[in-house]
């Protein structure tokens, strides 16, 4: 029996919850994999910075974008070059929350460093005006993510027709 995997991409703005999203899809059993700021998956801006400016390394991605060892795999990110990839995903998956919310998540995080810094939450505040609406246009799906997490994963779950587990 040949297993066909559903590819889900997770993204959004820093602070919508992406990587707490995929924390917890991988304790329910699904092969989730936060690419954020992780060098085994992205590449550094240059100079070395925390924030914006990290990219895919696209042989990794590629990589475990063609690995079928799962019914699911859920990816998330927010990355400039992501959009080279979206046709090998079924469903993109924006998340998004109000930009009080966004403010105040940056504000007491304390899993990501990014937010803490002067301007860092303006530049987010910026990019939700500039870039979230690109990454909308992309989607297949938009959930606001101002829900609890267990509300969350399962919203997700049945946006892209996955029982909850």
């Amino acid at each position: 029996m040949i297993v066909v995997m559903k590819r889900v991409l997770i993204t959004g703005m820093s602070a919508t919850g992406k990587s707490s999203l995929v924390r917890k899809l991988a304790e329910c059993g699904y092969k989730a994999i936060d690419t954020d700021w992780n060098p085994e998956w992205e590449e550094p801006p240059s100079p070395p910075r925390d924030g914006p400016g990290w990219i895919w390394r696209d042989d990794r991605i590629q990589e475990l974008l063609n690995t079928e060892d799962a019914d699911i795999l859920f990816v998330s990110a927010c990355v400039e070059n992501q959009v080279k990839f979206y046709s090998q995903f079924d469903h993109i998956v924006l998340l998004t929350a109000p930009a009080q919310l966004t403010a105040d998540r940056l504000a007491t995080r304390t899993t990501n460093p990014y937010g803490k810094r002067a301007g860092e939450v303006e530049e987010v505040l910026h990019f939700k005006r500039t870039i979230e609406p690109l990454l909308r246009g992309a989607a297949t799906t938009e959930v606001d993510a101002s829900i609890s997490l267990e509300e969350l994963v399962a919203t997700v779950l049945r946006r892209v027709g996955v029982g909850c587990g």
